[in-house]
């Protein structure tokens, strides 16, 4: 099983300083080549926020206002759930491409006992 994953999309949203306040990122899992019986393929996406509220109300930062140039892929990849998203991707593979559900088989001649 050859995974490949990768981050394919990157979206800045600038407040009015030409600052990110936001990003929406998309990374693909890929499992595979594609024509092959093993191929899987699943796309996950994540907002971020700059800046956030935590539970107990206090203000906190995901990453640092700056301009949109000045974040690397390594930059936006360090903003996403990735180890979670292996987790996730590695489940999803094994429910439908090692271990796929097999549906029951009808037995249409079951005849019901008297």
């Amino acid at each position: 099983m050859a995974v490949t994953k990768d981050l394919t999309k990157a979206t800045p949203y600038e407040d009015a300083n030409s600052k990110v306040a936001k990003w929406e990122l998309e990374y693909t899992y890929e499992n595979d080549s594609e024509g092959d019986a093993t191929y899987y393929k699943s796309v996950f996406n994540q907002a971020i926020e700059q800046a956030y509220t935590d539970d107990n109300g206090d203000a906190q930062t995901n990453f640092t206002l700056q301009g949109k140039g000045d974040f690397s892929k390594a930059d936006l990849v360090a903003l996403c759930p990735v180890s979670h998203w292996d987790t996730v991707f590695a489940s999803q593979v094994d429910s439908v491409i090692t271990n796929p559900v097999v549906s029951p088989t009808a037995d249409e001649s079951f005849s019901i006992p008297s």
